[in-house]
C-alpha cells in the first residue's frame, strides 16, 4: 500500500502494441535530436589487453594464495599457503620481505588446505589485531583465529592467538578460505560445502550448519570473554533450524570474495561442479543454489523442496570452456589504470585467463579478456585501491595498460562539449533540460539539469522505482547562489556536476568548479570548501559551501537508489516550458512522445507525483513523505549503506518505516524518551531534531551547512499531525 496516498500507477503497455493517441495539445519536444559527442568516458567499453607487471622483481613467494595493505602504513602482506606471513614495503625496489608470523609446523596445507585467508581488524592501528583462517588437523578443522601483532617486534605473537570458531571438515576440500570485514564493522567468513564432489551431504542447502555459507559475526563482543557476538540483524536469529552466524547460503566453494570499497556491495566468486563457474552479488539470506543448481544450471533437485524464485542466481557466469576453478577478485577504484575503474576482475585458476567485467546493478555490459596469468590464486588491494594479481608460481602483479579507452575527463567543462555555448549555458544538441516536483535541498542553492540519451537508446520505465539508463547515458546538474538573498541578478556560478552510465565503471561522477571571472569550470580531483558571504536583511552571512569529490558522489548516488536520484517518474511528472517549441507540456509526455522510454507510456496521469514543500494543494502527507524521499531515502532504504533499518522511501508505509515509536540507534542527543519519529510530539523526534543541527549529527550529514528551515517546519508540522 502507499504510504500517504501519492499515487502508484499501471503497468504501460509496450510502445509497439499501444498506438500514440491524436494529441489534443502540442507537444513540448517534436522530434528526438541527435546527440552531440561528448569528450566523456562513454563509449562502448571493450578493453584491449593489459600487461602483467612484476610489481616486486626482488621477492620470491612460495605458493602464495592472497595479499593485502598494512592498515597506517606502506607495506603489504603476502600469505605462502603453507604458513607463512610475510610484510614488505609497498615499492617496487624492494628486496627483502620479513617473516612475521609463521605456523607451517601446525597446520594441513596440501591440496585446497593451509593458510587461505587474512583480515586486519577495522581498528588494527590501535589493537593491532589480526585474524587467520587455515587449515588444522587433528581433527581436520578449519579455524578462525585472531592474533596480535606486536609493534615493537613487528612480529604477529603465535602466543596471542584466541580460536574465534571451528569447524571440522569431512574432506580434504572446498574449505573456502576467505575472510574480510564489511563496510558495517563485521566479520565476514566463507566455509565450502564441505568437499568431495557434488555436495553428498547436501550440506550447503542445510541452515543448521555453517557449510556453503557465509557467516557475519561481531568479534567486538559486549562482553570481552565472549568470542564474539552474532550481530542481531542476522536473517535467521532466533530460528531454532538455523545457525545464527549465517548471513548468505548455498554457495560450494567461495575461496575468495570482496567488498566493493565504493558501494559496500559484496562481490564473491564460487567455484562450480564441472559445468559453470559463478560470480554472485551476495545479499542478506540470499541462498545461491548449491546444489540445487550449479549456476544457473539445474544440478540435483533430489531433496529440494523450494520454487526456483527462493534461489539467487549469479550475476556472471562461464563454462568449462573458459576454465575450471573461478578466482574472485575486486571492483578497481585506484587510480593508475583509469580504464579499469569500476571493473570487477576476476581470474581463473586453471586457464590464467583474467577478465574486467561491467555490471549496471545486476545487468552484465561488458566482459573483456584483458590478462594471460600463470596458476591465478587471488587478488589484493593496497590501502589505495591499487589492485595486484598474486601468481603461486612467486610473483605478485600489476596491470599496465596496452591500449584500449583511457577513461579519462577532459580537465576543462568547456572541452567535455556539454555546452555548445559556454557563457550562455547553451546545452549541445540532445542534451535536454528538465525540472524537479521536489528539488534536493543544497543549501539554498538554485539548480538547472540536462541529461542526454545515445541515439537509438531508449530509458527503461518504471511507474514507481528507479528508471534504467543504457550506457553512454549523461546527466548534468549546475549549481549557483545568490549572493544577495532573494536577488536571482546575484547569481554566483559554483560548479557543474556530472554522471555518466560508462562502461567500465557504470555510473561515474565528477564536478567542475567554476572560476571567480565565471567563464571557465575546472575539474575537481578532490574534495574542496569555500566560505560564502550572502547579504540577508539581517546582515552578511558566512556560508560554507562543499564541492565533492569524484568518490563522494557515490555516497548519495547509492546503488540501493539506482544511481540516478531525481530523473524518475514521480519528479519528472510536472509541466515546464520548451523553449524550442514555445509550448509548455508535462514533461513525460513530451518525452514519450519522442520515443525517449522503452514503451508507451500512456496518459501521464496515471501516474504519481511528488509533491514541493510549499505546494499548497498537496496534503503535508504528500509534501512531508516526498521530502523524506528526495532528501533521505536515497541511503535510508533497504540495502542502503547505513548501519540502520530506516525506510524513508515514499511508498512505506508508516508502520514499516521502522521510526515511528522507534528508540534511536546511533544516539539520543540527550532527549528523554527519544523516538527517531514520536508521533505528536517534535521536541522528541531525533529525525527532525537531527534536521535542525549543523554538527557532526547533521543530518544529511554530507555538504550541508545550512538548515532547510521550509523543510525542518514541514517535517514538524508532519510528526506534530500524526
Amino acid at each position: 500500500m502507499s504510504a500517504c496516498g501519492g499515487g502508484g500507477g499501471r503497468d504501460p503497455a509496450p510502445i509497439d502494441q499501444v498506438p500514440q493517441p491524436p494529441a489534443a495539445e502540442p507537444f513540448g519536444l517534436t522530434q528526438r535530436q541527435p546527440l552531440a559527442p561528448f569528450d566523456l568516458p562513454t563509449g562502448s567499453g571493450t578493453l584491449s589487453s593489459y600487461d602483467l607487471v612484476n610489481r616486486f622483481p626482488g621477492l620470491g613467494f612460495s605458493n602464495a594464495i592472497y595479499l593485502s595493505g598494512v592498515p597506517g602504513e606502506d607495506r603489504l602482506v603476502a600469505l605462502e599457503q603453507t604458513g607463512r606471513v610475510l610484510a614488505f614495503d609497498n615499492d617496487p625496489g624492494a628486496s627483502s620481505a620479513r617473516v612475521v608470523l609463521d605456523i607451517g609446523g601446525e597446520i594441513l596445507a596440501s591440496g585446497e588446505q593451509g593458510l587461505l585467508g587474512l583480515a586486519f581488524d577495522p581498528d588494527f592501528v590501535s589493537n593491532r589485531y589480526v585474524y587467520l583462517h587455515y587449515s588444522a588437523p587433528g581433527p581436520p578443522r578449519s579455524v578462525i583465529a585472531r592474533f596480535t601483532w606486536n609493534a615493537g617486534t613487528d612480529r604477529v605473537d603465535p602466543a596471542s592467538r584466541r580460536i574465534l570458531l571451528e569447524l571440522e571438515q569431512p574432506f580434504s576440500n572446498h574449505n573456502g578460505g576467505m575472510l574480510a570485514f564489511g563496510p558495517d564493522g563485521y566479520l565476514y567468513i566463507a566455509f565450502g560445502d564441505g568437499g568431495s564432489g557434488g555436495d553428498p551431504g547436501n550440506r550447503a542447502q542445510d541452515l543448521g550448519s555453517w557449510f556453503g555459507s557465509i557467516l557475519r559475526v561481531d568479534v567486538h563482543p559486549q562482553n570481552p570473554s565472549d568470542r564474539y557476538d552474532v550481530p542481531a540483524d542476522n536473517p535467521y536469529v532466533g530460528d531454532p533450524d538455523a545457525r545464527d552466524e549465517i548471513w548468505a547460503h548455498g554457495l560450494r566453494n567461495p575461496f575468495r570474495f570482496s567488498f566493493d570499497r565504493a558501494t559496500g556491495t559484496l562481490w564473491l566468486g564460487d567455484v562450480g561442479q564441472a559445468s559453470e563457474e559463478e560470480i554472485n552479488l551476495i545479499t542478506r539470506a540470499g541462498n545461491y543454489g548449491w546444489r540445487v543448481y550449479e549456476g544457473n544450471r539445474t544440478f540435483d533437485t533430489s531433496a529440494n523442496s523450494l520454487p526456483r524464485a527462493a534461489f539467487s542466481f549469479p550475476v556472471h557466469t562461464y563454462d568449462n570452456t573458459g576454465g575450471a576453478a573461478v578466482i574472485g577478485g575486486y571492483v578497481y577504484r585506484g587510480t593508475a589504470t583509469p580504464s579499469l575503474r569500476g571493473r570487477y576482475l576476476y581470474a581463473d585458476f586453471v586457464t590464467g585467463q583474467v577478465w574486467a567485467l561491467a555490471v549496471d546493478g545486476t545487468r552484465v555490459t561488458a566482459n573483456d579478456q584483458i590478462a594471460q596469468a600463470s596458476g591465478p590464486t587471488s587478488f589484493g588491494e593496497d590501502n589505495a585501491g591499487e589492485l595486484f594479481l598474486v601468481s603461486r608460481n612467486g610473483g605478485i602483479f600489476g596491470f599496465e595498460e596496452t591500449g584500449g579507452g583511457s577513461g579519462t575527463v577532459p580537465d576543462q567543462l568547456s572541452d567535455t562539449g556539454l555546452f555548445a555555448d559556454l557563457t550562455n549555458l547553451t546545452p549541445a544538441a540532445g542534451l535536454m533540460e528538465y525540472d524537479l516536483n521536489q528539488p534536493f535541498w543544497s543549501d539554498g542553492a538554485d539548480k538547472r539539469r540536462w541529461i542526454g540519451v545515445p541515439d537509438g537508446q531508449r530509458i527503461g520505465f518504471t511507474a514507481t522505482g528507479p528508471w534504467q539508463f543504457p550506457v553512454g547515458a549523461v546527466i548534468v546538474k549546475h549549481f549557483e547562489l545568490a549572493l544577495v538573498e532573494g536577488e536571482p541578478s546575484s547569481r554566483r556560478r559554483l560548479e557543474t556536476r556530472v554522471l555518466v552510465n560508462t562502461p567500465s565503471d557504470g555510473w561515474r561522477g565528477f564536478s567542475y568548479r567554476w572560476n571567480r571571472e565565471e567563464t571557465e569550470a575546472e575539474l575537481l580531483t578532490g574534495g574542496a570548501s569555500e566560505l560564502i558571504t550572502v547579504e540577508t536583511p539581517s546582515g552578511p552571512r558566512e556560508q560554507r559551501y562543499d564541492y565533492p569529490s569524484q568518490t563522494d558522489c557515490l555516497q548519495c548516488h547509492t546503488e540501493a537508489a539506482g544511481f540516478v536520484l531525481g530523473v524518475k517518474t514521480r519528479q519528472l511528472n510536472r509541466s515546464r516550458f520548451f523553449a524550442g517549441t514555445n509550448v509548455t507540456d508535462n514533461q513525460l509526455r513530451a518525452w514519450n512522445h519522442i520515443g525517449l522510454f522503452d514503451r508507451n507510456i500512456g496518459d501521464t496521469d496515471a501516474y504519481g507525483r511528488f509533491a514541493a514543500v510549499d505546494d499548497g494543494a498537496e496534503t503535508i502527507t504528500v509534501r512531508a513523505r516526498s521530502y523524506l524521499d528526495v532528501n533521505c531515502a536515497q541511503c535510508h532504504r533497504p540495502g542502503g549503506p547505513t548501519p540502520s533499518d530506516l525506510d524513508l522511501r515514499f511508498d512505506t508505509a508508516n508502520d514499516l518505516m521502522n521510526a515511528i515509536d522507534t528508540p534511536p540507534q546511533q544516539g539520543d542527543l540527550g532527549v528523554a524518551g527519544a523516538s527517531l519519529i514520536a508521533p505528536g510530539n517534535r521536541s522528541r523526534s531525533i529525525l527532525w531534531l537531527r534536521m535542525q543541527r549543523v554538527d557532526g549529527t547533521r543530518m544529511p550529514p554530507l555538504s550541508s551547512h545550512l538548515v532547510d528551515e521550509a523543510g525542518a517546519a514541514l517535517i514538524s508540522d508532519w510528526i506534530d499531525a500524526l
